[in-house]
């Protein structure tokens, strides 16, 4: 018996051909070398941004993993770079038995190629748990993002307002590491692109099902029920 057939994947999104992100990739150079942490739960999720994110920034690195080998995760941290964690400042962080975060000195900042900016890609639960469970990662200094914009992210629900999606987090952080804004810019164009396709065939689903039923319906996505990964 032959196996079925398979829909043909994109290479380079590793996604179905159908619903290839690639077009949206804008590639920008950025000052600062980027390492995306992302949980093996959000590798397979269509509306995941981390892996757009990945196409737009040559020389990042992406890797998959809740609780990393200790001596992977210290070869992913090491120098010369200086390792920055994208994270937000969590007070509750004594409860989970995790010392605080080391002081971010603003100094930093004025050599952006000196750093490594390290991006937890995950819902907001899942962040804590890899946080709880890599300690190398509670030894980094957090890089603090100042007046951020409202999330683009329309297709997954927020806990909070602030919440952003990693795309958007890590555009933000290296717009703020070089103060400027504009040459970070397509990136969150090339998210708006990437929400409006995600919505289309969003749409498109709940058009068929419709059809099928023979009627309307509500056929509305169930609410993502996380934060922004």
């Amino acid at each position: 018996m032959s196996p079925p057939n398979k829909r043909p994947m994109c290479a380079a999104c590793l996604r179905p051909q159908s619903t290839c992100i690639c077009r949206w990739a804008a590639p920008v150079s950025a000052v600062a070398e980027v390492l995306i942490l992302q949980h093996p739960m959000e590798v397979a999720n269509a509306k995941n941004s981390a892996r757009l994110l990945h196409l737009c920034l040559p020389g990042s690195r992406l890797e998959s993993g809740e609780c990393f080998d200790p001596a992977r995760l210290d070869a992913l941290l090491a120098g010369p770079r200086r390792s920055l964690l994208l994270y937000p400042d969590t007070p509750g962080d004594a409860s989970m038995g995790t010392a605080p975060a080391p002081p971010f000195d603003p100094a930093w900042a004025g050599d952006p190629s000196a750093l490594r900016l390290v991006v937890l890609d995950a819902t907001w639960r899942k962040s804590r748990k890899m946080l709880y469970l890599n300690p190398a990662l509670q030894r980094l200094p957090r890089l603090p993002l100042r007046s951020m914009p409202a999330s683009h992210y329309l297709i997954r629900k927020a806990h909070a307002p602030d919440q952003l999606s990693t795309l958007e987090a890590t555009a933000y952080a290296l717009a703020q590491l070089e103060d400027d804004e504009k040459k970070f810019a397509p990136l969150i164009t090339a998210f708006d692109g990437f929400v409006a396709q995600q919505q289309g065939q969003a749409h498109a689903r709940r058009a068929a099902l419709a059809a099928d039923l023979g009627s309307p319906g509500d056929t509305q996505d169930q609410p993502w029920l996380g934060s922004p990964g």
